[in-house]
């Protein structure tokens, strides 16, 4: 079975040099009738792996019940990216961000009282280890080592900004080898929180959207014995409900990526194609105000919400596929439909359509009342 590794220089496939591409893309946010064609637009664009996060909440949307069926088929998404000539980097959480509803933690976790997160908390490792675990029954025997396409599996996500509590990043590494995930970890943060989101035995990567030479710089001054590599370019940027689109700068970007690919350093663009957040999938940033997220993923990426290609995907692609004699063909589009006026010529009361009352002396939070998502009267 092929071998996965890597040295101070560069990650090696059997002993020979491989530069990792990849885009980011969710499964979650794409249709799962569209995921062959998305994965295709990656391979003509010149990718050679796609890099996908796991959202804990949609997989076990309560505790002990599991979902891996329908756009949750995670093992599915990873068996068509390796028909199509892609590798795999698995980003299983627990924790996400990814402007996705609580960062991908289940709400049920909530619902125990003073509970404390992306922590050390017994009582949260307890259900990310059960979580993790059933991850691994579902794609460990997908891995590289094992005939599969997965190259890497990540611990936690940018964990550097949010804490500094090693003894969790430990054990989230211990829960992947446990879950049966032999192939390197990793973790990925951005310039400034690289010694708090890291592990000495765990491979670092480097988050950043402009200067790629400046922050390749910086983790090696971090750490000498890896080969540098970009766990997410930014091309765009997400929106907030009542703001403005976002739009990378797309000279920049090409500059930027093609500065990277010439020089032999790994990198995945996040995102190659964002999608969309369906139902109430969104997130939010919550600093001064509440900003939520949109339900359009649309990142600016290479790849737009609808799957077409942009400028910035046909330029890619020429650097990209430069010297390359067997990139593809850019698939076909699908279809666009005009959605035609609907008239609404029913209605119902409102209380007539609730469901049975809740009776408490004070207010309820959802995680209390055991909803997900969705509105609470």
């Amino acid at each position: 079975m092929p071998n996965f590794e890597y040295n101070a220089q560069q990650f090696l496939l059997d002993g020979e040099p491989l530069q990792i591409l990849s885009g980011e893309m969710h499964f979650a946010r794409i249709p799962r009738e569209y995921w062959r064609h998305r994965l295709q637009m990656a391979k003509a664009m010149g990718l050679n792996t796609v890099c996908a996060y796991m959202f804990w909440n949609m997989h076990e949307p309560l505790p002990g019940q599991f979902n891996f069926e329908g756009m949750a088929d995670v093992a599915e998404y990873v068996r068509l990216a390796h028909e199509e000539g892609l590798y795999v980097i698995l980003r299983p959480g627990p924790y996400a961000c990814a402007e996705w509803d609580f960062g991908g933690l289940p709400s049920w976790l909530l619902a125990t009282p003073d509970i404390q997160v992306r922590c050390s908390d017994e009582r949260y490792l307890a259900a990310v280890r059960k979580y993790l675990v059933r991850v691994g029954q579902e794609l460990a025997h997908l891995q590289i080592d094992q005939g599969g396409p997965i190259l890497m599996v990540q611990v936690e996500n940018e964990y550097g900004s949010f804490g500094n509590d090693k003894e969790y990043l430990a054990a989230l590494r211990d829960y992947s080898r446990e879950a049966g995930f032999t192939v390197p970890l990793f973790t990925c943060d951005g310039p400034h929180a690289l010694d708090r989101g890291t592990l000495p035995d765990v491979l670092p990567v480097i988050n950043f959207g402009s200067k790629p030479e400046y922050h390749f710089e910086h983790l090696r001054e971090f750490r000498s014995d890896i080969p540098v590599a970009c766990g997410e370019y930014y091309p765009g940027w997400f929106d907030h409900w009542g703001g403005k689109h976002h739009l990378g700068e797309t000279s920049r970007v090409l500059e930027e990526i093609g500065s990277m690919f010439r020089s032999g350093a790994s990198f995945s663009i996040y995102m190659f194609h964002g999608g969309t957040s369906f139902g109430f999938g969104s997130g939010a940033n919550c600093h001064e105000a509440y900003a939520p997220q949109t339900t359009s993923y649309d990142y600016d990426a290479p790849l737009d919400e609808a799957g077409r290609t942009t400028p910035k995907f046909l330029a890619l692609r020429e650097i990209l596929g430069a010297g390359n004699s067997d990139l593809p063909p850019i698939p076909g589009h699908h279809p666009i439909i005009e959605i035609p006026e609907i008239q609404l010529t029913e209605s119902v009361s409102l209380f007539d359509a609730m469901g049975t009352p809740t009776r408490s002396a004070m207010p309820l939070n959802m995680e209390a009342l055991g909803q997900q998502n969705g509105c609470v009267l």
